[in-house]
């Protein structure tokens, strides 16, 4: 087996989302997954808690760039306004190169039923940890789960669009949440 090399878990990563993409998500294993780049399972159970989280892991990095972009925003900003900063903070964690993986990564998702409720997890996650975010900046509880479930999904629908055309992350989920606002106005109008 290999030494150790730096980029472990970047590596073990890459091999797996290909086997993944080529075998199927079921049909592989972890040890198959370490194999393909010279390691041993239970290095790879060093850096994965399970395959599954092969997937998943820099959840946290994406969290962290949502609340930057709260803890950015101006402290008498609205919590549509905060949310807007933190769609604008989080894009960048999706720059246009990295669009090819997350499109391999998402189509791998798409084929399992447990990896979409795990991916609609981090959404209800991310969600939550807005809505806490928005809460400790003084917004009232009705309007801080309002405005953190509507920027998750805002985010799933920019991020499923961003999956297939070529524009910013930034610019199509500026556009989503546009799309929201002008709803939520158009509902406010009176009936004649």
């Amino acid at each position: 087996m290999a030494r150790w090399e730096p980029g472990t878990a970047e590596r073990l990563q890459k091999a797996a989302l290909e086997l993944f993409a080529t075998r199927g998500y079921e049909q592989t294993t972890a040890a198959e997954i370490a194999q393909a780049v010279g390691l041993t399972e239970r290095t790879f159970f060093r850096h994965f808690s399970d395959k599954r989280e092969v997937l998943f892991q820099g959840q946290e990095q994406l969290v962290r760039a949502f609340l930057d972009g709260i803890e950015a925003a101006a402290p008498d900003a609205s919590p549509f306004e905060v949310v807007a900063g933190a769609l604008r903070s989080a894009a960048t964690f999706f720059p246009d190169e990295r669009r090819p993986h997350a499109r391999t990564r998402q189509s791998v998702i798409d084929r399992n039923p447990a990896l979409q409720e795990r991916e609609h997890h981090k959404l209800t996650t991310m969600a939550t940890t807005v809505a806490a975010a928005l809460r400790a900046r003084g917004v009232d509880e009705v309007a801080a789960t309002l405005a953190a479930e509507s920027g998750a999904t805002v985010f799933g629908i920019a991020f499923t669009r961003w999956l297939r055309e070529e524009r910013s992350l930034a610019d199509i989920a500026a556009e989503v949440l546009d799309e929201l606002l002008t709803l939520a106005a158009q509902a406010l109008r009176p009936t004649r």
